[in-house]
C-alpha cells in the first residue's frame, strides 16, 4: 500500500509537471509564431500617430500657415479654432457663442489681431456689420458657426462677407453649419469653405446639420 501510495504521487507530480511545460511551451510558441493579437486586428501597443501643428497629420510646407477650424454641433458643443497651433476660439477657453464666431489674423505674420462672437439669433446684427467694415486691410477672416448663425443675417451683412470671398453667405439661414476662411479686398471667391444646408431630410441632429470642419494648409496672402 505504501509503495503503491507513492507510485500514485509520484505519477501525479509527473503529469503536473509535464502538463506545466507543455502549456508554457504552447504560449511561447503561439506568441511568437501565431501573433494572436494581430492576427485578430489588434495590437498590445499601438504606435503613436505623430501630430503637427493643429493636430494636422501632416506637417505645412515651410512658411506656410496650419488651421483647423470645426462649426459648432448642433446648439451642444461650440466650435473651435486653431491657427498656427495656437487656439484661438473654443468652449475651453470660454470665448465662443451661438451665432458667428469670427478671428482676425494678420495675413502675412499669422499673428491673431482679435476674436468676437456674435449672437445671430437675437442680437443686432449692427454689431457684426460695424466689425466686417473695420477689418483691417491684409486680414485673415476666420470664421465658424454656432447653432443659428443665419437668422439676423441682412443683406448689408451678407455683401460684407461675400467681398471677403464667401460664396454662401447670401444664402446663410436659421440652424446653418458654415466654415469659412477670407480677407479684406479680396479678388474672387475664397477656396477654404464649407456649408451645409439646415434640412430634415439631411440633418445628422434633430433640428440641426452635422458639424463641420475644414483643416489644410496655406501661403501668407493667400488669396
Amino acid at each position: 500500500m505504501r509503495v503503491s501510495g507513492v507510485l500514485r504521487l509520484l505519477a501525479l507530480i509527473f503529469a503536473i509537471v509535464t502538463t506545466w511545460m507543455f502549456i508554457r511551451s504552447y504560449m511561447s510558441f503561439s506568441m511568437k509564431t501565431i501573433r494572436l493579437p494581430r492576427w485578430l486586428g489588434w495590437s498590445l501597443s499601438s504606435p503613436e500617430v505623430k501630430k503637427y501643428k493643429c493636430g494636422l497629420i501632416k506637417p505645412c510646407p515651410a512658411n506656410y500657415f496650419a488651421f483647423k477650424i470645426c462649426s459648432g454641433a448642433a446648439n451642444v458643443v461650440g466650435p473651435t479654432m486653431c491657427f498656427e497651433d495656437r487656439m484661438i476660439m473654443s468652449p475651453v477657453k470660454n470665448n465662443v457663442g451661438r451665432g458667428l464666431n469670427i478671428a482676425l489674423v494678420n495675413g502675412t505674420t499669422g499673428a491673431v489681431l482679435g476674436q468676437k462672437a456674435f449672437d445671430m439669433y437675437s442680437g443686432d446684427v449692427m454689431h457684426l456689420v460695424k466689425f466686417l467694415k473695420e477689418i483691417p486691410g491684409g486680414a485673415l477672416v476666420l470664421v465658424a458657426s454656432y447653432d443659428d448663425p443665419g437668422t439676423k443675417m441682412n443683406d448689408e451683412s451678407r455683401k460684407l462677407f461675400s467681398d471677403l470671398g464667401s460664396s454662401y453667405a447670401k444664402q446663410l439661414g436659421f440652424r446653418d453649419s458654415w466654415v469659412f476662411i477670407g480677407a479684406k479686398d479680396l479678388r474672387g471667391k475664397s477656396p477654404f469653405e464649407q456649408f451645409l444646408k439646415n434640412s430634415p431630410d439631411t440633418n445628422k441632429y434633430e433640428g440641426w446639420p452635422e458639424l463641420l470642419e475644414m483643416e489644410g494648409c496655406m501661403p501668407p496672402k493667400p488669396f
